[in-house]
């Protein structure tokens, strides 16, 4: 990638895709040598936090949708980083963290602090902070909003 700065997209939506993707590209490369995905360090971390936890709940908490989540919690299910039971209603799937992911999360958050310090120390901490008040008041925003279906 150049040095010359990008020029800025008029849209909102574009903007925040192209800040995650080369946030997310940031991570994935201090993730890699442990065989780790960012969206995988999302779900084990909020899964170290929350406890055992729905996967719908999981889903609105990281606001992906359930085909996609179910795709990654079946890899992770796969090799042994997170435990499900289901509920007392038998739809409800019932996510934790099992020993192997809580080992991973252990050895990962590291090399995860190294990125989020590199990216606070780069911005400042005034911007830092700044930056995660709007975001989580954007992500709150749109995730009340009513959705239409295509209608």
């Amino acid at each position: 990638m150049s040095n010359r700065p990008l020029p800025n997209l008029p849209c909102l939506c574009g903007t925040l895709r192209r800040t995650t993707r080369a946030l997310t590209t940031l991570y994935e490369d201090a993730l890699r040598p442990l065989g780790l995905r960012a969206t995988q360090f999302t779900i084990l971390q909020a899964l170290s936090l929350a406890g055992e936890i729905s996967q719908g709940r999981l889903g609105e908490v990281l606001a992906i949708d359930s085909t996609t989540l179910t795709r990654t919690l079946d890899i992770m299910l796969r090799r042994r980083w997170i435990a499900e039971r289901r509920g007392d209603d038998r739809r409800v799937r019932l996510l934790n963290l099992a020993p192997a992911g809580r080992a991973l999360f252990a050895r990962a958050v590291p090399l995860w602090e190294k990125v989020q310090d590199h990216v606070r120390r780069q911005l400042g901490g005034d911007r830092w902070n700044d930056l995660f008040q709007l975001s989580n008041q954007v992500t709150n925003l749109v995730a009340n909003l009513p959705h239409s279906k295509g209608e």
